[in-house]
């Protein structure tokens, strides 16, 4: 599925293939010891395909006490194209993010890249994430979990209900259409992140994701779902907390307020184009 608010500047010419700019793939950390070496890799091969004349792999610990910084440093000794972002504040997953995505727009990057540290995500899908927005039909790509083709494996039925339900009340208290609201496996081309003030985005958890999807969208920037396989983590333990599912409930009508929302959007360029693929 794809969904796409288009001004009309955007919509009077061909859509171009973007060229310019390396991939960064931003991996937050916190206690991922038993992860971190197993998914470096993985998308180091990845990038190394698709990425042959440069991309960085920039991981944010959050000072964790189980040494998953230092593996990291390790990480980032042995490959030229890892790095490590140390955090002595631990401020949640939103603030990471925010951090990792700013470093990488201040060295240049022109795709930045999100996802999980934990195995949940699949490396390979790398690929096609960056191919939806590289090539210039997608200026944001969101792996998601709920369009044709995604699927979720070793989830509790609570967990799964969870989840259903966060992004059903996010797209109707919003007035979207995009399925995977919640999920944080993301493409970004460099000009949606310089465009949406990130700054001031101050969610995280489940809401930051609702909310940096929705900003993109309010800010008439191109959104595709692209199907993907999501695993639950093998090693360690999950961050997700009623307190996380509370933020997010709590914050989506505000964003409705404090963001813009798609009524001024539509106004400004027209409908919300949906296009079933």
């Amino acid at each position: 599925m794809t969904i796409t608010t288009v001004p009309p500047a955007r919509a009077a010419g061909p859509v171009t293939s973007r060229t310019s700019g390396m991939p960064w793939v931003v991996l937050p950390t916190f206690n991922e010891a038993e992860n971190i070496e197993r998914i470096v890799a993985a998308i180091v091969a990845v990038l190394e395909r698709e990425a042959p004349t440069g991309f960085r792999v920039l991981i944010v610990d959050d000072d964790s006490p189980d040494g998953t910084g230092k593996i990291a440093d390790s990480l980032a000794a042995a490959h030229g194209g890892v790095k490590v972002l140390h955090r002595k504040e631990r401020e949640g997953l939103g603030r990471a993010y925010v951090a990792g995505f700013c470093h990488a727009l201040a060295q240049g990057a022109g795709y930045v890249l999100e996802m999980d540290a934990d195995g949940s995500h699949d490396p390979r899908d790398l690929a096609r994430l960056l191919a939806a927005v590289r090539g210039g039909g997608a200026d944001l790509a969101l792996g998601s979990r709920y369009v044709a083709g995604g699927q979720i494996t070793a989830w509790s039925m609570l967990r799964r209900v969870t989840s259903r339900g966060g992004c059903w009340y996010a797209r109707k208290v919003l007035g979207i259409d995009v399925r995977d609201l919640t999920g944080g496996f993301k493409c970004f081309a460099a000009e949606v992140l310089e465009a949406i003030d990130l700054a001031s985005v101050r969610s995280s958890g489940y809401a930051f994701q609702v909310e940096l999807t929705y900003r993109a969208l309010c800010a008439g920037f191109r959104v595709e779902e692209v199907p993907i396989f999501f695993h639950d983590r093998e090693h360690g333990s999950s961050k997700m907390s009623w307190r996380i599912a509370l933020e997010a409930a709590l914050v989506v009508p505000q964003l409705r307020r404090a963001a813009g929302s798609l009524e001024r959007a539509r106004a400004e360029w027209g409908p919300l184009t949906i296009q079933q693929s």
